[in-house]
Protein backbone atom coordinates (compact mmCIF):
# COMPACT_ATOMS: atom_id res chain seq x y z
CA UNK A 1 0.00 0.00 0.00
CA UNK A 2 1.50 3.23 -1.04
CA UNK A 3 2.11 6.06 1.64
CA UNK A 4 -0.75 8.47 0.34
CA UNK A 5 -3.44 5.06 0.56
CA UNK A 6 -2.46 4.57 3.93
CA UNK A 7 -3.15 8.15 5.19
CA UNK A 8 -6.52 8.27 3.17
CA UNK A 9 -7.38 4.64 4.69
CA UNK A 10 -6.10 5.66 8.45
CA UNK A 11 -8.39 8.65 8.24
CA UNK A 12 -10.99 7.29 7.26
CA UNK A 13 -10.99 4.80 9.91
CA UNK A 14 -10.59 7.67 12.56
CA UNK A 15 -14.00 9.45 11.53
CA UNK A 16 -15.43 6.24 11.61
CA UNK A 17 -14.58 5.87 14.89
CA UNK A 18 -15.06 9.67 15.90
CA UNK A 19 -18.76 9.51 14.56
CA UNK A 20 -19.73 6.22 16.58
CA UNK A 21 -18.61 7.46 19.60
CA UNK A 22 -21.66 8.13 22.18
CA UNK A 23 -22.56 11.53 23.21
CA UNK A 24 -22.98 12.53 27.03
CA UNK A 25 -26.01 14.74 27.11
CA UNK A 26 -26.66 17.53 29.25
CA UNK A 27 -30.29 18.71 30.29
CA UNK A 28 -31.60 20.42 33.20
CA UNK A 29 -34.27 19.27 36.31
CA UNK A 30 -37.01 21.17 36.46
CA UNK A 31 -41.03 21.44 36.47
CA UNK A 32 -42.67 21.50 33.31
CA UNK A 33 -45.81 22.99 33.00
CA UNK A 34 -48.27 21.72 30.66
CA UNK A 35 -52.21 22.14 29.36
CA UNK A 36 -54.66 19.98 28.12
CA UNK A 37 -55.70 20.25 24.48
CA UNK A 38 -58.32 17.93 23.20
CA UNK A 39 -57.85 15.48 26.29
CA UNK A 40 -54.05 14.83 25.49
CA UNK A 41 -51.49 17.04 27.43
CA UNK A 42 -49.52 19.93 25.35
CA UNK A 43 -46.29 21.86 26.32
CA UNK A 44 -47.99 25.41 28.18
CA UNK A 45 -47.04 28.01 25.85
CA UNK A 46 -47.23 30.86 29.03
CA UNK A 47 -46.23 30.32 32.48
CA UNK A 48 -48.11 29.45 35.36
CA UNK A 49 -47.73 32.76 36.91
CA UNK A 50 -49.49 34.27 33.76
CA UNK A 51 -51.63 31.02 32.63
CA UNK A 52 -55.20 31.70 33.04
CA UNK A 53 -57.10 28.62 32.63
CA UNK A 54 -61.24 28.80 32.84
CA UNK A 55 -63.62 26.22 34.63
CA UNK A 56 -63.70 23.10 33.40
CA UNK A 57 -59.78 23.14 32.33
CA UNK A 58 -56.93 20.68 32.83
CA UNK A 59 -53.59 21.79 34.18
CA UNK A 60 -50.37 18.90 34.75
CA UNK A 61 -46.75 19.49 36.16
CA UNK A 62 -44.13 16.66 35.75
CA UNK A 63 -41.01 16.69 37.46
CA UNK A 64 -38.01 15.46 35.31
CA UNK A 65 -34.96 16.08 33.60
CA UNK A 66 -35.39 17.58 29.76
CA UNK A 67 -33.67 19.93 27.38
CA UNK A 68 -36.28 21.70 25.77
CA UNK A 69 -40.48 21.48 24.78
CA UNK A 70 -39.55 19.19 22.40
CA UNK A 71 -38.05 16.62 24.74
CA UNK A 72 -39.86 17.24 27.85
CA UNK A 73 -41.53 14.48 29.90
CA UNK A 74 -45.70 14.53 29.68
CA UNK A 75 -47.98 14.21 33.00
CA UNK A 76 -48.40 10.14 32.83
CA UNK A 77 -51.70 10.78 34.51
CA UNK A 78 -54.25 10.97 31.91
CA UNK A 79 -55.38 14.80 31.34
CA UNK A 80 -58.90 14.50 32.01
CA UNK A 81 -60.88 16.87 34.16
CA UNK A 82 -63.87 14.38 35.28
CA UNK A 83 -61.97 11.74 37.33
CA UNK A 84 -60.60 14.89 39.00
CA UNK A 85 -63.60 17.60 39.97
CA UNK A 86 -66.39 15.29 39.29
CA UNK A 87 -66.88 15.50 43.26
CA UNK A 88 -66.61 18.83 43.70
CA UNK A 89 -70.02 20.95 42.85
CA UNK A 90 -69.86 24.11 40.91
CA UNK A 91 -69.99 27.77 42.67
CA UNK A 92 -70.97 30.73 41.53
CA UNK A 93 -67.70 33.55 41.25
CA UNK A 94 -65.38 30.17 40.85
CA UNK A 95 -63.82 27.80 38.76
CA UNK A 96 -62.87 24.38 38.91
CA UNK A 97 -59.76 23.38 37.26
CA UNK A 98 -58.03 19.88 37.48
CA UNK A 99 -54.56 20.09 38.65
CA UNK A 100 -52.63 17.11 38.03
CA UNK A 101 -48.83 16.30 39.28
CA UNK A 102 -46.26 13.79 38.30
CA UNK A 103 -43.21 14.02 40.43
CA UNK A 104 -41.24 12.00 38.35
CA UNK A 105 -39.16 8.85 38.45
CA UNK A 106 -36.11 8.21 40.74
CA UNK A 107 -33.81 8.10 37.79
CA UNK A 108 -35.16 11.55 37.70
CA UNK A 109 -34.70 12.86 41.06
CA UNK A 110 -32.12 14.87 43.15
CA UNK A 111 -29.69 12.82 44.78
CA UNK A 112 -31.24 11.71 48.01
CA UNK A 113 -34.95 12.28 46.86
CA UNK A 114 -37.40 10.14 46.59
CA UNK A 115 -40.56 11.17 44.28
CA UNK A 116 -43.99 11.64 46.26
CA UNK A 117 -46.99 9.27 44.65
CA UNK A 118 -48.36 11.01 41.88
CA UNK A 119 -51.24 13.47 42.93
CA UNK A 120 -54.55 15.11 41.04
CA UNK A 121 -56.56 17.72 42.66
CA UNK A 122 -59.43 20.05 41.83
CA UNK A 123 -59.00 23.95 42.59
CA UNK A 124 -61.87 25.52 43.01
CA UNK A 125 -60.09 29.04 42.83
CA UNK A 126 -61.03 32.58 41.60
CA UNK A 127 -62.57 33.28 38.21
CA UNK A 128 -59.29 35.75 37.03
CA UNK A 129 -56.52 33.41 38.84
CA UNK A 130 -53.66 31.77 36.87
CA UNK A 131 -52.55 28.38 36.81
CA UNK A 132 -50.02 28.96 39.62
CA UNK A 133 -52.76 30.39 42.16
CA UNK A 134 -54.51 26.53 40.89
CA UNK A 135 -51.79 25.05 41.70
CA UNK A 136 -51.09 27.21 45.26
CA UNK A 137 -54.67 26.02 46.14
CA UNK A 138 -53.83 22.12 46.14
CA UNK A 139 -50.10 22.38 46.42
CA UNK A 140 -48.71 23.56 49.13
CA UNK A 141 -45.74 24.77 49.84
CA UNK A 142 -44.51 25.63 46.09
CA UNK A 143 -40.96 27.90 46.21
CA UNK A 144 -39.61 29.96 43.46
CA UNK A 145 -36.23 31.61 43.34
CA UNK A 146 -35.34 34.87 42.60
CA UNK A 147 -36.39 35.22 39.10
CA UNK A 148 -40.02 33.59 39.49
CA UNK A 149 -38.74 30.06 37.97
CA UNK A 150 -40.73 27.35 39.82
CA UNK A 151 -38.05 25.02 42.01
CA UNK A 152 -40.73 22.75 44.21
CA UNK A 153 -44.33 21.11 44.32
CA UNK A 154 -46.03 19.93 47.48
CA UNK A 155 -42.19 20.61 49.12
CA UNK A 156 -40.56 18.55 46.32
CA UNK A 157 -37.51 18.79 45.48
CA UNK A 158 -36.32 19.83 48.91
CA UNK A 159 -33.07 21.78 47.00
CA UNK A 160 -32.13 22.73 44.22
CA UNK A 161 -33.79 24.35 41.10
CA UNK A 162 -33.16 23.65 37.27
CA UNK A 163 -29.98 22.82 38.20
CA UNK A 164 -28.40 21.25 35.38
CA UNK A 165 -27.18 17.43 34.92
CA UNK A 166 -25.16 15.03 32.21
CA UNK A 167 -24.45 11.67 31.72
CA UNK A 168 -28.28 11.17 30.84
CA UNK A 169 -30.73 8.40 30.16
CA UNK A 170 -33.98 8.77 29.18
CA UNK A 171 -36.20 7.04 31.65
CA UNK A 172 -40.21 7.90 30.71
CA UNK A 173 -41.44 4.35 31.05
CA UNK A 174 -44.58 4.02 33.30
CA UNK A 175 -42.93 2.52 35.67
CA UNK A 176 -40.88 4.66 37.83
CA UNK A 177 -37.87 2.25 37.96
CA UNK A 178 -34.18 3.34 39.36
CA UNK A 179 -31.80 4.05 36.46
CA UNK A 180 -27.92 4.09 37.34
CA UNK A 181 -27.52 7.88 35.47
CA UNK A 182 -29.33 10.71 35.69
CA UNK A 183 -32.08 11.73 32.72
CA UNK A 184 -30.70 14.65 30.60
CA UNK A 185 -31.52 16.23 27.69
CA UNK A 186 -30.05 19.09 25.95
CA UNK A 187 -27.07 19.27 23.72
CA UNK A 188 -24.08 18.09 24.74
CA UNK A 189 -21.22 17.71 23.24
CA UNK A 190 -19.69 14.11 23.47
CA UNK A 191 -16.41 12.81 24.99
CA UNK A 192 -14.86 10.03 23.33
CA UNK A 193 -14.79 7.10 25.81
CA UNK A 194 -11.25 5.50 27.23
CA UNK A 195 -11.52 2.21 24.71
CA UNK A 196 -12.06 4.12 21.99
CA UNK A 197 -9.15 6.64 22.98
CA UNK A 198 -6.88 3.16 22.67
CA UNK A 199 -8.33 1.81 19.28
CA UNK A 200 -7.69 5.29 17.67
CA UNK A 201 -4.21 5.33 18.95
CA UNK A 202 -4.03 1.77 18.11
CA UNK A 203 -4.95 2.48 14.23
CA UNK A 204 -2.43 5.27 14.25
CA UNK A 205 0.53 3.31 15.08
CA UNK A 206 -0.34 0.27 13.15
CA UNK A 207 -0.53 3.12 9.92
CA UNK A 208 2.71 4.72 10.75
CA UNK A 209 4.52 1.62 10.48
CA UNK A 210 2.44 0.76 7.56
CA UNK A 211 3.56 3.88 6.11
CA UNK A 212 7.14 3.41 6.63
CA UNK A 213 7.33 -0.39 5.43
CA UNK A 214 5.94 0.81 2.38
CA UNK A 215 8.82 3.96 1.82
CA UNK A 216 11.58 1.14 2.72
CA UNK A 217 10.14 -1.09 0.16
CA UNK A 218 10.34 1.62 -2.32
CA UNK A 219 14.35 2.74 -1.20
Amino acid sequence: MRGGAVVTALAAVLVALLGAAPAQAAGYRYWSFWQSSGGRWAYATQGPGTARPGDGDVIGFRFAVSADSADAAKPRAAAGFGEVCDRTAAKDGAKRVAVVLDFGTPADAPDGETPPAALSACAQVGEDATAGEALAAVAKPLRYDSSALLCAIAGYPRTGCGEQVSGAKKDDGASARPSATDKSDGGGGGVPSAGLIGGVAAVVVLGAAAFWQARRRRG
